[in-house]
């Protein structure tokens, strides 16, 4: 046990104020302003960042005309730095719930597809054992959550692990749930092209679409479809991955969208949306539970990861092995 506390940080005094002018310094570029985000004098900030790159031995920031930019060592820094700061923010809300007789609280992401099936299972079942634990539920695509699970501010995420964010893997434990997910062209009830058999990607390619912008797996899938026919993808597009205003535009146009499979089935169950009759050729990878790798869940967290693990099972029949879990 008394080696756990010959660690550097301890012998060097780290400072919470440290670990916080490393993460106003690299929102704000500037040292004055950093200091002044945290009600300290420019000098005094100087001075804590001077001691804890003297201590490490390295330089954080480098000094440029436009500013101050992290070094590699200072990236290392302040990525640590904000799990650190995300830990104690969450201690201290579940010592502030506890205290108020809550349960504590629970900050899950998902992709649509999970939105739409699992997760409100879990969601629900877990309320109506433990009414008063908070949970907060964002629906975003992976690539943007995925940075948030690896530094802390989310606990869980159902979402996929791209390629491009190797960067995070490592960082990351991945419980796969679901194979790839089929995709499919939606539109208002009603839309001239309804009824309309044998559609292909040549007779769609010049519609209105709403799509999830630039840069989303889903749509570079769905451009990439049309590319490898040779045709230019479509051109007249509104861009949003907000399923409330992507459902909103198509009831109020004859505009069409792209979305996986088992969110175009809940839509089209409800009366909202119809799929149209196509079958492109693109699917969505395979998509899991993701958790921090070095993070010790919550007891909320926790209650929550096996509520979704156990809708999981039944919505996608996934097993899971608990046991290194």
């Amino acid at each position: 046990m008394a080696q756990s506390y010959s660690n550097w940080f301890v012998r060097a005094r780290l400072k919470t104020r440290q670990l916080l002018l490393l993460a106003a310094m690299e929102e704000e570029g500037n040292v004055r302003r950093a200091a002044d985000v945290l009600g300290m004098t420019q000098p005094a900030a100087s001075r804590l960042l001077k001691e804890l790159e003297d201590v490490l031995e390295v330089r954080l920031f480098d000094r440029t005309p436009h500013g101050m930019h992290a070094t590699l060592y200072g990236e290392v820094m302040i990525r640590h730095a904000r799990m650190v700061l995300s830990n104690l923010s969450q201690a201290h809300d579940e010592i502030s719930a506890l205290r108020s007789g809550l349960v504590g609280q629970v900050q899950i992401g998902s992709i649509a597809t999970a939105a739409a099936t699992m997760v409100p299972v879990a969601i629900s079942r877990v309320k109506e054992r433990y009414p008063h634990l908070q949970i907060w539920l964002q629906v975003e695509t992976s690539d943007v959550m995925l940075p948030r699970v690896a530094e802390g501010e989310l606990d869980i995420m159902i979402g996929r692990v791209l390629e491009r964010q190797g960067q995070f893997k490592d960082a990351v434990r991945y419980e796969p749930l679901a194979a790839d997910e089929p995709l499919c062209v939606v539109a208002r009830p009603g839309h001239p092209m309804e009824l309309t058999t044998g559609l292909t990607l040549r007779a769609i390619v010049n519609a209105s679409w709403v799509l999830h912008p630039p840069g989303s797996v889903l749509r570079h899938r769905f451009d990439l479809a049309f590319s490898q026919i040779g045709l230019n993808p479509p051109q007249n597009v509104v861009n949003t991955n907000n399923f409330l205003a992507i459902s909103s535009l198509l009831l109020q146009s004859d505009m069409l969208a792209v979305v996986p499979a088992e969110v175009a089935q809940q839509y089209e169950e409800s009366g909202v949306l119809k799929r149209l009759a196509i079958d492109l050729p693109c699917r969505m990878d395979a998509f899991g539970i993701i958790t921090r790798q070095t993070q010790l869940l919550s007891p909320a967290a926790t209650v929550m990861l096996n509520a979704l693990r156990d809708a999981a099972a039944e919505v996608y029949g996934t097993s899971f092995d608990t046991s290194s879990a």
